[in-house]
């Protein structure tokens, strides 16, 4: 009840000053001013174009499992020039070409991620002008079809399908992390914003109170009841508070820019900033917020990767070392013929198998070396891994830990900020009365001006937790949800 009670006087102390409601005052609230970050902000912005790329990328990757067709060809494939010819004897004769071998071939392929084989067939038709004899001659491959297999060789394709789904899960949820770091940071800006506001308030504040406790000590003064030395000290009080309300106003508009630019507010008007309208009750158990972090965030899912690409490694060492070979089988039609359409009548079968290989009978240790390098290389991604995973928790554990402690000194600040309040207004009125010195009006003045700077700084560090705790585990604990962008 109490910390009720200080919200809503602080509310109304700031909103009878700071929020003259004017037809050129533009009031926002935090939620409003996070939200047109999300909107509006390079940052964000930035954050997107990324979520883009990474799409792309992605698209680019299953494009390699899809069927490709493709036409390749040289047309014309005109030449006309001498070259040389070696004869019976030896010796060389210059002979003049001229000619026209133009080729199309149409072909498609489709990639087996399981073995890294291609399947792959072709249409093909050929043409040889010789201009010098007159003649022309087609050569055509009406249908054939072949399948490539790739022995004891390294799987890029069986790797890409474990290692690049999670890299795009990965950059959705970066994509979301940045998005809550943008709240983060526009938070910053409220409450910088907002503190400046509420000092210009307190600022302004003293210097009419200042003024008016002067032109009382002045009276008093006359019937003989203060000093001349009072009358100074409320007279440099006075200097000091007009100089305050206008380092205060400076701050302000100074904070009132950086918000405006970060958030993409383009406007004239002046902008008057709410508190934060309700305290959040919401619970944030550590055993929940770490299982949230380690199912949604960027580095969880990073951490499967790392290890991945380390398997990866070794697996593409082992791979290169050793016997490769790769075995291609081709089946088909093929004939030349003086026209297209002969080539097409009665075509003769086309055959072709073939093994290719390569062992490595001595290179001095170098494929042990690769292999042991991964090997070595796996062992430190091991390791670092799990060292990450130790500050992940550490920092959720730290945060949530800090998010508890800000809740219990925002009502203790609340509380100090009512009770500085009253025990000012009590000082001015003794004060007044002639029954307090000016030195402890003075005191309490300062104890009320820090109290309310206290709090307002409380309640900076309150939703600063907030927004970081969800920006660690991606989930809105308000609304017990996964936090979400489309």
């Amino acid at each position: 009840m109490l910390l009720k009670l200080c919200y809503t006087t602080l509310l109304l102390f700031t909103g009878s000053v700071l929020f003259a409601q004017t037809s050129d005052t533009l009031v926002l609230t935090l939620q409003q001013v996070v939200q047109m970050a999300k909107e509006k902000s390079i940052a964000s912005k930035q954050a997107i174009t990324t979520k883009k790329t990474k799409y792309w990328q992605y698209r680019t990757y299953q494009s390699n499992y899809q069927p490709q067709l493709s036409l390749n060809g040289t047309l014309p494939g005109y030449n006309k020039t001498f070259t040389q010819v070696t004869q019976p004897d030896g010796t060389i004769l210059f002979q003049s070409i001229h000619n026209n071998n133009s080729l199309l071939d149409l072909s498609f392929s489709q990639t087996i991620a399981a073995t890294g084989a291609t399947i792959f067939g072709t249409t093909q038709m050929q043409r040889f002008d010789d201009f010098d004899r007159k003649t022309i001659l087609y050569n055509g491959v009406p249908f054939g079809i072949g399948y490539s297999q790739p022995l004891w060789q390294f799987n890029q394709l069986k790797w890409d399908r474990k290692i690049e789904p999670l890299k795009y899960r990965e950059s959705t949820q970066a994509f979301i992390e940045s998005m809550e770091q943008v709240a983060i940071t526009a938070s910053g800006y409220f409450f910088d914003l907002l503190l400046a506001q509420v000092n210009w308030q307190i600022a302004a504040t003293n210097l009419q109170n200042t003024q008016k406790i002067l032109a009382i000590a002045k009276e008093k003064l006359e019937l003989g009841k203060v000093s001349k030395n009072e009358i100074l000290q409320l007279q440099l009080e006075l200097l000091k508070s007009q100089k305050a309300a206008g380092t205060a106003r400076r701050e302000m508009e100074i904070a009132t820019l950086n918000l405006s630019a970060f958030t993409g507010l383009q406007t004239s008007e002046k902008i008057g900033l709410l508190l934060p309208d309700s305290i959040s009750r919401m619970q944030a158990p550590t055993d929940k917020v770490l299982s949230e972090a380690y199912a949604n965030r960027s580095d969880a899912i990073a951490f499967i990767r790392r290890m991945a690409e380390a398997r990866r490694d070794i697996a593409k060492a082992r791979g290169d070392n050793g016997l490769n070979a790769a075995l291609t089988a081709q089946l088909g039609y093929s004939k030349s013929a003086p026209t297209i359409s002969k080539v097409y009548q009665s075509p003769q079968n086309q055959q072709e198998i073939q093994l290719t290989f390569t062992i490595p009978i001595l290179d001095w240790g170098r494929s042990k070396s690769r292999t042991k390098t991964a090997e070595a290389n796996m062992e430190f991604t091991a390791y670092a891994v799990e060292q990450d995973k130790q500050i992940f928790t550490q920092e959720i554990v730290t945060q949530v830990t800090l998010f508890d402690m800000m809740k219990d000194q925002l009502v203790l600040t609340a509380a100090a900020d009512s009770i500085a309040a009253e025990k000012y207004q009590i000082a001015k009125e003794s004060y007044t009365l002639g029954k307090l010195s000016i030195t402890d009006l003075s005191i309490a003045f300062q104890e009320k001006d820090q109290a309310k700077r206290d709090y307002i700084m409380a309640l900076r560090d309150f939703w600063g937790a907030y927004y970081q705790l969800r920006y660690l585990s991606l989930y809105d604990f308000e609304k017990n949800e996964k936090i979400t962008y489309r």
